[in-house]
């Protein structure tokens, strides 16, 4: 009988099928949930247990993931009526990895406690690539113990990770660093639109800065999605516009005023409402070229 702690995983989609599908690979017994079945399926061809909803994922596990689309997905699917938590026995642990609310999450956390459960809140950064390669960046906000003891399991699934303190303070890293994604965005487009604009070979041009002082994973991985005009979801602009929400509302909690993040808000709803929300977040590109009369066009190779 093996020793390794029973995994439970809800939600395989663009992240999450990748970072249960290490955690199988390393040899760890899987039970898993989708609202949409056959999304389980390349897990369950490897032996995974299909569950018919949450709580049977939590009466089958020692340790629950999840990683869906949005808070109130969240709370459903970890506390609610037919929720990990009210199949787990009053024992175990449950880790959100979806970038939801730090409230939220506060909540989670105390709600599992008085059944039991420890609760753990573990967003990730670094979009399909990292996921895929194991190379994500995750934030832990939880119980240091709790923190100590699934550290072998985060780092299957990615290369940095920190204890961030509390429950929600994993979320408050994410959303800070979705911060820093919103503005890099911008001048990942803005770069490409000015030096298609002035003439330049523009994969030329990309080569060479993307080695320099505007290099970033951003500038290198989505620009060259841009330029090939490819807006297949990494990163939803829906789930982005979630993210955003959430600064938006913790800036108001702490009287911050971020003008960036507010004009990419602005500009990522704009997309959405014209029909462009399950676009990746590379998309925006063709949004700021047509704030200016232009019409953003992929850039031929050579």
């Amino acid at each position: 009988m093996s020793d390794k702690p029973r995994i439970g995983w809800i939600g395989t989609g663009v992240m999450g099928l990748s970072m249960a599908g290490h955690l199988q690979n390393a040899g760890y017994s899987l039970t898993v949930y989708n609202r949409t079945a056959s999304k389980c399926q390349p897990l369950v061809d490897k032996g995974a247990k299909l569950a018919a909803s949450p709580k049977e994922v939590g009466a089958n596990s020692d340790i629950v993931f999840s990683i869906v689309g949005y808070p109130k997905d969240v709370e459903s699917v970890l506390v609610g009526p037919e929720g990990a938590v009210a199949g787990m026995n009053g024992k175990g642990i449950i880790c959100d990895m979806t970038t939801s609310s730090p409230t939220l999450a506060k909540k989670i956390a105390e709600t599992a406690a008085a059944q039991g459960v420890t609760s753990m809140d573990a967003p990730v950064t670094g979009g399909d690539v990292g996921a895929r390669n194991a190379t994500l960046s995750i934030f832990v906000g939880g119980d240091k113990a709790a923190y100590d003891s699934m550290l072998p399991l985060f780092e299957i699934m990615g290369k940095k990770v920190m204890h961030c303190g509390a429950a929600g303070m994993g979320q408050q890293a994410k959303l800070a660093n979705q911060v820093a994604v919103a503005g890099v965005m911008f001048s990942v487009c803005e770069s490409l639109i000015y030096a298609w604009q002035a003439g330049l070979d523009v994969r030329k041009w990309h080569e060479l800065v993307s080695v320099g002082a505007a290099g970033s994973v951003a500038m290198q991985t989505l620009g060259s999605r841009m330029m090939d005009g490819n807006y297949d979801p990494g990163f939803f602009i829906d789930h982005f516009i979630r993210d955003l929400g959430l600064v938006l509302e913790e800036c108001r909690n702490m009287g911050l005023v971020l003008p960036g993040a507010e004009l990419a808000d602005k500009f990522y709803r704009h997309m959405q409402a014209h029909g462009e929300g399950k676009k990746g977040t590379q998309a925006l590109i063709t949004a700021l070229a047509a704030f200016s009369g232009k019409e953003w066009q992929a850039i031929p190779k050579a």
